[in-house]
């Protein structure tokens, strides 16, 4: 693989950031650089291998369901004796 050069425009705080971070780490700023890109491009590959997430968005529909539920639970709740709790 090949490397490419680029410029980049950081802002002088990040930029301060991470080289002392790096530093820390036993790194140079490319390597530094160039794993936190790795984790962030995997970070979205890995929530694009989740399909099952675009589902979550379908739920909202279901607001009254919940709110039986939220009251049969406190129903529950009310028939609890406070001497259990002790």
């Amino acid at each position: 693989m090949q490397d490419m050069k680029t410029t980049l425009e950081i802002p002088d705080p990040l930029f301060r950031m991470a080289k002392a971070t790096a530093a820390q780490h036993g790194q140079t700023l490319k390597q530094f650089v160039t794993e936190a890109m790795r984790e962030k491009l995997g970070a979205r590959k890995a929530a694009a291998s989740r399909p099952w997430m675009k589902w979550f968005g379908t739920l909202k529909g279901h607001s009254a369901a919940f709110r039986k539920i939220d009251a049969i639970i406190a129903e529950e709740f009310e028939r609890i004796d406070p001497e259990d709790w002790k």
